[in-house]
């Protein structure tokens, strides 16, 4: 596995379980949801993954791209729709976004380098 993703979802899950853990009902009701709204349902799921990237990248959240850069592959979407969807997502967020642009790409790298290894 690539140590850029590696890291990412180790920290993940390990800061995510120790939010859980404060049982929060709130905060618990927040990551239901959006683990819920991200499920096939009138849109399929390739769609609202690219909808969050999308979202998550003219917001700069970092995180949130990497998070949706892996569910997009994981649900089958290609290099060709992902940057189409991130050229939107810089259209929007406007030359801000670059930066975020960068790290996206080389994380989908390394979303593919761990595919292949695997």
């Amino acid at each position: 596995m690539s140590d850029l993703v590696k890291e990412f979802n180790e920290y993940r899950e390990r800061m995510n379980g120790a939010i859980t853990q404060d049982n929060n009902k709130i905060l618990k009701r927040i990551f239901n949801l959006d683990t819920n709204a991200f499920t096939a349902g009138a849109l399929d799921k390739k769609t609202k993954e690219l909808l969050g990237l999308v979202a998550s990248t003219v917001l700069r959240c970092d995180d949130c791209v990497k998070y949706h850069l892996e569910e997009s592959h994981k649900a089958g979407l290609s290099k060709e729709e992902v940057v189409e969807a991130l050229s939107i997502a810089t259209l929007v967020g406007g030359t801000i976004v670059i930066p975020h642009l960068r790290r996206a790409y080389e994380y989908w790298d390394a979303v593919e380098q761990q595919a292949k290894a695997e």
